[in-house]
Formats: structure tokens, C-alpha cells, sequence
């Protein structure tokens, strides 16, 4: 059974020095936590060294995520470099008929199936890790923001330091105030 979100690197492991290239579109039909509006869509680079798998690419698109602050949607760009290394066991069979190199994945989740990429989770596991911290809408912590008003959140920056320090503040003097 072939699957559409395997990548066969096994030439590549078997012969270091190959590089393999390949454009990659995906809709991610497995993700639940982002809404993509436009295909995930790059390029990925492999080659083997022989102790060393690498996988380089540049991907993006658009995706809905919320607002930080007031829960909204929000339409963002999304884009990322792909940059991983892999270890690889054995010896490569261009080198010894008698034994295959083999990628090592020490992931908690599986990135492998025997030397075949599973494309859509490394994909989904980069995305995840591009994504903002904190998504904030045109009106940002600062503004007026209607649909937070709406649903009785107050204006406030979101607080920095320790309350207790608040009556210190005002022991700061600035270059304006000394002169």
C-alpha cells in the first residue's frame, strides 16, 4: 500500500553525497489545532553523509488562528525553514553489499517508517513551532478593541513585574526629571 505522505529516502541513505529534492503541497487533513486557508506548500532537501541524515526545505501558508487577547480570528502568514538532522546506523550499500545504513529516529513521536519519511508530521511538528506566541489582533493589548468591549474584557496591558515593586516605580528618576 502506498501512501501519499511517505518520502522514500532509502537511495539516498545508500548512496552519501545523493541529495534528493521534492516540492511538497499539503492540506495537513490531520491537524486540529490550526485552520490552514491555503495548502502548506515548499520544498525538501535530503541527503545522507553517512552518519548524518539531513533535511532542509522553506515552507508557508495562511492559516486562522485567535486572537490573544480578545478570542477573534485572525488571518497570518505562516512561514518557516525547515533544518534537521537525523543519525544514521549501518553501512550505506554502495559501500558494503552486506549491510544497509539505516536512519536512528529518537523523536517521542514517529518520523520514520523504516527509511521512508512520514512528510506530514515533521511538517506539522515545524509549523507548530513557527507559529506566533501570542496572535494579536489590529488593536493589539493597547486599542480599543470592539469585540473584546463586547464581551466585557477590560484594556489592559498585560501586567510586568511583581505588584509588590509598583510603589518603587516612582524612586526611578528619569534624565528629564533631574534637570
Amino acid at each position: 500500500m502506498k501512501r501519499d505522505d511517505l518520502l522514500d529516502l532509502n537511495d539516498v541513505l545508500q548512496h552519501p553525497g545523493r541529495e534528493l529534492a521534492v516540492d511538497i503541497s499539503t492540506e495537513l487533513p490531520e491537524e486540529a489545532d490550526v485552520v490552514l486557508l491555503k495548502p502548506l506548500e515548499g520544498y525538501l532537501e535530503a541527503v545522507s553523509t553517512g552518519n548524518i541524515l539531513l533535511l532542509t526545505g522553506s515552507f508557508s501558508t495562511r492559516a486562522v488562528l485567535e486572537c490573544a487577547r480578545c478570542s477573534g480570528p485572525l488571518e497570518v502568514d505562516i512561514e518557516f525553514e525547515l533544518d534537521e538532522q537525523f543519525p544514521v546506523e549501518g553501512t550505506p550499500s554502495s559501500l558494503n553489499p552486506q549491510d544497509l545504513a539505516r536512519v536512528v529516529a529518537d523523536e517521542p513521536f514517529e518520523l520514520f517508517d523504516g527509511n521512508q519519511l512520514l512528510v506530514e508530521p515533521l511538517l506539522r511538528q515545524a509549523m507548530l513551532l513557527a507559529l506566533p506566541m501570542q496572535n494579536l489582533c489590529e488593536f493589539g493589548w493597547e486599542g480599543d478593541c470592539p469585540v473584546a468591549t463586547a464581551r466585557g474584557l477590560k484594556n489592559s496591558t498585560p501586567s510586568v513585574g511583581r505588584p509588590e515593586f509598583k510603589n518603587l516605580t516612582n524612586l526611578i528618576r528619569t534624565e528629564e526629571s533631574q534637570n
